[in-house]
């Protein structure tokens, strides 16, 4: 495995969280102190600098201390490296389910025996 592919493992490893996503969701708003991003969930301190380490790990956040305060921010090359990995799927057309259906519902539909070639009749 490459480096590029370890990297979107990671991201997408700490993005498969739910609590992390909630994290990330409260960052992108502003950087916050560790003890104000825990303080939202009815976990550990210890449990929310675990999920800040895999965030951190995985290139979506930053971490640094400022004075006695441990600070985190997004990280958007992070979030940039997974972005463009899936525009890549962004080529394909979104499916209109009732087109679909209907082309389904003609394509499948019995002959009409009017609108039958000669070659059917002869089968």
């Amino acid at each position: 495995m490459t480096d590029p592919d370890q990297r979107l493992d990671q991201i997408f490893a700490a993005l498969a969280d739910r609590t992390r996503r909630r994290i990330l969701g409260m960052l992108l708003e502003d950087d916050m102190a560790v003890s104000d991003v825990a303080a939202p969930f009815q976990v550990s301190l210890a449990a929310v600098s675990k999920h800040l380490a895999v965030l951190a790990a995985a290139g979506l956040i930053r971490q640094e201390r400022r004075g006695r305060i441990n600070w985190c921010q997004i990280d958007p090359d992070g979030l940039r490296r997974a972005s463009i990995w899936m525009q890549g799927f962004g080529q394909f057309d979104p499916v209109d389910l009732d087109e679909f259906e209907r082309f389904l519902a003609t394509a499948l539909a019995p002959e009409e025996s009017g609108d039958a070639t000669p070659e059917n009749h002869n089968q």
